[in-house]
């Protein structure tokens, strides 16, 4: 085609394959420049394994609600490129789908294997091809890239270039930040970097003996002094040095410097009883273990590990029986299930959290192109534009939908 372009698509993860195919379906000769032997380790490591590939919210609405920093500029990309389009993509390629809880969606086959295969394929399908190698600069003209220069020496000439290099979480799978500082070198802004989707750090010092311990269906709410600023329903789990899982994951979007701000992170174990059905349960429980001590009462409504810790908590003898409690020891109790409370003093490190909070700025891209305002031929996408979302399967959504809007603009 005379129209053909040399295009360099810089990172081969979720956006930078699906960028590359779409810039090679419309004639462009594309390479993608990978620094990983094996392209997306990140993508093989999501959903534990199985790669929550996306969410099955069809609504732009409800898509756009997900996304926490800069949503509206999610639009034009979610417009182009919805969770359905990303769920026939995979189909197409030979990876059967389902949906769990949550609208979360998985290949059938729990590998994250597969979803990396049918990225790969169809980026490679579609004509581009793939380079293992690591861009360190960018050469212009004063204007417009004219190549990018690799760490061997070596020197690739192009028409366009995009950025799709991910953030700096997980750096393990070669996330290291590296778009970064291409992106400043020709002028844009990068946003302060902070972890998202991340696990936190607790000072309680009954947190270590609870580590393990996953709890299901219940209600979690983040108090920045008395003002309640998340509140979600879910799944959580304890660590050695906090609290992670979905729920506290999600959580961490809405804490900004937590070890400079009183954060507490309050539990409700019982989240489908209000306080008076709570209190009549416990009545119950108490009466059919009339003569047996408080500690041995509480096994049909505790996990085993936090028995020991409420009991201390609730400042009842363990050794008490349950015809002597009294019914301000049982009211007091009721409030600890409803209201179990970590002071939260920290983020993990962000290399382990799931994705980069900041990153290039996105009043400098056009959200309709994804191209740069700044560079004419340079595009960027994926995980190293300012943008993030809810844990579920959005943050990869966000990435095949900007990397296809990437592709497709170039």
């Amino acid at each position: 085609m005379n129209d053909s372009k040399k295009v360099v698509i810089i990172g081969g993860g979720a956006a930078g394959l699906i960028a590359a195919a779409e810039s090679a379906k419309r004639g462009n000769q594309t390479v993608i420049i990978e620094k990983n032997s094996r392209p997306a380790r990140k993508v093989m490591i999501t959903g534990k394994g199985r790669c929550n590939v996306t969410n099955a919210c069809f609504d732009l609405d409800g898509l756009i609600s997900n996304v926490v920093s800069n949503p509206r500029f999610m639009y034009s990309a979610f417009s182009a490129f919805m969770p359905y389009d990303t769920i026939a993509l995979v189909e197409d390629m030979g990876v059967p789908t389902k949906i769990e809880r949550g609208n979360r969606v998985f290949p059938v086959s729990d590998k994250a294997a597969d979803i990396v295969d049918a990225l790969v394929k169809n980026a490679k399908n579609s004509g581009a091809e793939i380079v293992q190698g690591t861009v360190k600069a960018f050469k212009t003209d004063g204007e417009k890239i004219t190549a990018v220069l690799l760490d061997n020496k070596d020197e690739i000439e192009c028409d366009a270039v995009a950025v799709c290099t991910g953030g700096k979480s997980y750096s393990k799978t070669g996330s290291t930040g590296d778009g970064y500082a291409l992106a400043k070198s020709v002028g844009h802004t990068v946003t302060p970097l902070k972890p998202s989707l991340v696990p936190l750090v607790c000072s309680n010092n009954f947190v270590p003996q609870l580590q393990g311990l996953s709890l299901r269906n219940v209600g979690v709410k983040v108090l920045d002094g008395d003002k309640t600023v998340y509140s979600d329903f879910g799944e959580m789990l304890f660590t050695h040095f906090g609290v992670s899982g979905p729920c506290v994951l999600s959580a961490s979007c809405h804490m900004a410097e937590p070890d400079k701000k009183d954060y507490k992170l309050v539990i409700d174990l019982k989240p489908a009883l209000d306080e008076t059905q709570l209190d009549k349960r416990l009545q119950r429980d108490f009466a059919d273990n009339n003569n047996k001590d408080f500690i041995n009462s509480l096994s049909k409504l505790l996990p085993h590990k936090l028995i020991p810790v409420i009991v201390k908590l609730s400042r009842i003898e363990p050794s008490a029986k349950c015809n002597q409690i009294t019914k301000e020891q049982r009211k007091s109790l009721v409030h600890l299930l409803k209201n179990l409370t970590l002071n939260i003093t920290g983020f993990r490190p962000i290399e382990e959290a799931i994705v980069t909070s900041g990153g290039v700025s996105v009043k400098e891209i056009d959200p309709k192109t994804m191209r740069s305002k700044l560079v004419p031929n340079l595009y960027f996408a994926g995980e190293v534009i300012d943008v993030d979302a809810y844990t579920g399967g959005f943050n990869l959504q966000i990435a095949f939908s900007t990397g296809y809007l990437c592709g497709s603009s170039i």
